[in-house]
């Protein structure tokens, strides 16, 4: 990457304003499988809590990267898709599984290779 700009118009900086948050990866990660309910992400994310997981749908729905539907039932029943633009994630989430897996993989305090 070559291309420096500045952090209000850097595409890097953008994403990173929008993937930002603990769960939020993890999250994206789960809704690649699928429409998944809130309580079969709440189940998959073992330690997130109801509010935060809350925050962090809204939060990706508002950014266009998840789109929430509402069933008329008694409980209403939510489910949780990607969008087209957070299905676009996927290659990045690939991507960051294939090096945390490397990394986890390490003795510790090697150095990792291809990191400049």
């Amino acid at each position: 990457m070559d291309e420096k700009c500045a952090d209000d118009g850097c595409p890097v900086a953008r994403a990173v304003e929008i993937l930002d948050g603990r769960w939020t990866m993890l999250v994206i990660r789960d809704l690649l499988g699928g429409t998944k309910r809130f309580s079969e992400l709440r189940n998959s994310l073992a330690g997130i809590s109801p509010k935060t997981l809350t925050d962090r749908l809204r939060s990706l729905e508002e950014n266009g990267l998840v789109r929430r539907v509402i069933h008329a039932e008694v409980p209403p029943r939510g489910e949780y898709t990607l969008t087209d633009t957070g299905l676009g994630l996927e290659p990045a989430i690939r991507a960051l599984g294939a090096w945390g897996a490397t990394v986890a993989s390490a003795p510790a305090g090697t150095p990792t290779t291809g990191v400049k």
